[in-house]
C-alpha cells in the first residue's frame, strides 16, 4: 500500500527537521556574511567590519578598534554568527514540525525565511544589542542593507533549503 500525502499535510519528523535546521543555518550563515562584507567594501567601509562588529559580541567594543588583531576579532565574529546561525535555523526547522505549512512550497518556505531573517534583524539590533551595549549594530550600519542581508541572504536561503530538505524523499500528491 503507497501512502500519499499533499505537501500541507506532510508530517515532519523532528529531528529531522532540526538536523536539516542546523544545516540550512550554516548554509545561510556562510551566504550572508559573504554579502555584508561586499556591500561594507561597496560601500567605501572595510569589508572585515562586519566580522569585527560580530566579534564583539564576545570580545567586547575593542575588536571593533581597526588596531585591535583582526584574526582574534574575525575568528570570534565567525564563531558566534555561525553558533547564532545554527541556532536560528534549528527555530526555522521546529517551526515547520508545528507549522508545516511554511514548508508546503519553495515561495513559501522563501518568505518564512524573509520573514524569520527580518525578525532577527529587529529583535537583534533595536532590543538586544542595546540591552547588552552592542550599540554598535543599530548606531553603524544600514538599515537597508540590514533588511536586505537578513530576510534576503540569511532568511530566504535558510526556508529555502530546510523546505527542499524536508519536503526530499516525502511523497507528493498526485
Amino acid at each position: 500500500m503507497t501512502e500519499v500525502r499533499t505537501r500541507e499535510a506532510t508530517r515532519v519528523d523532528l529531528g529531522r527537521a532540526l538536523k536539516h535546521g542546523a544545516v540550512g543555518g550554516v548554509i545561510a550563515g556562510l551566504i550572508f556574511p559573504m554579502f555584508e562584507m561586499a556591500m561594507a567594501a561597496l560601500q567605501g567601509d572595510d569589508p572585515l567590519a562586519p566580522l569585527r562588529m560580530i566579534g564583539g559580541i564576545a570580545l567586547g567594543d575593542q575588536a571593533l578598534d581597526p588596531g585591535f588583531s583582526i584574526l582574534s576579532a574575525g575568528a570570534a565574529g565567525i564563531a558566534v554568527h555561525m553558533m547564532l546561525s545554527i541556532v536560528y535555523g534549528v527555530v526555522f526547522g521546529a517551526a515547520a514540525v508545528v507549522v508545516p505549512f511554511i514548508i508546503s512550497s519553495s515561495a513559501i518556505a522563501a518568505l518564512a525565511g524573509a520573514v524569520l531573517g527580518t525578525l532577527l534583524w529587529v529583535v537583534n539590533f533595536y532590543l538586544i544589542a542595546p540591552i547588552f551595549g552592542w550599540t554598535w549594530f543599530p548606531e553603524m550600519t544600514d538599515p537597508l542593507v540590514q533588511f536586505v542581508a537578513h530576510a534576503g541572504f540569511f532568511g530566504v536561503p535558510l526556508g529555502l533549503y530546510v523546505a527542499w530538505a524536508l519536503r526530499r524523499g516525502t511523497p507528493s500528491a498526485p
